[in-house]
């Protein structure tokens, strides 16, 4: 698969940003960096850190409190409608289901959440479902620390892969 396009997937970097500039030297050159909350202010130096001309699509997270970013964001990648949001209000602690049931009653592909530090992927209800876990404070079995990958093909088909850092 030769990628057209390449989105690095984040959420809930908490200000400890060591491994996401790892990951940024690691994965460039990207086209689109996606923050899904809780970057802590990290937001104003984040562009600093990827290559020039890559996209910065960000949205506030429970503890970013005097964030000026979005609490969701409606884009469009390739052909796909994709919600961006940190998912607690969605309770998404609780699990997925009224994310999953909102996202898909408003048309979108794919919707992309944080917040709970578990990497997360569902593509079994008609609509993509995904959360690239946390860069600092991983919480699922084994808590490693995880980011996610999109990739759109020739034909503009999103391709995802999850990722662990040791």
């Amino acid at each position: 698969m030769r990628s057209t396009m390449k989105i690095l997937i984040v959420s809930d970097t908490h200000r400890k940003d060591d491994n996401l500039k790892k990951v940024i030297e690691e994965t460039s050159p990207i086209d689109m960096l996606i923050h899904l909350g809780d970057s802590e202010g990290s937001e104003m130096f984040i562009p600093e850190w990827v290559n020039p001309g890559c996209q910065m699509q960000m949205v506030r997270g429970n503890n970013d409190f005097f964030s000026s970013l979005d609490k969701e964001r409606e884009i469009e990648i390739g052909t796909y409608r994709v919600l961006l949001t940190h998912g607690h209000y969605y309770n998404v602690s609780l699990g997925a289901e009224q994310l999953m049931a909102d996202a898909k009653a408003a048309d979108f592909d794919i919707a992309m959440f944080g917040h709970t530090h578990r990497p997360y992927f569902d593509d079994s209800h008609g609509i993509i479902l995904l959360n690239p876990g946390s860069l600092s404070y991983p919480r699922q079995e084994g808590r490693r620390p995880s980011y996610m990958i999109m990739e759109l093909d020739e034909k503009g088909a999103a391709h995802f892969t999850q990722h662990f850092l040791d």
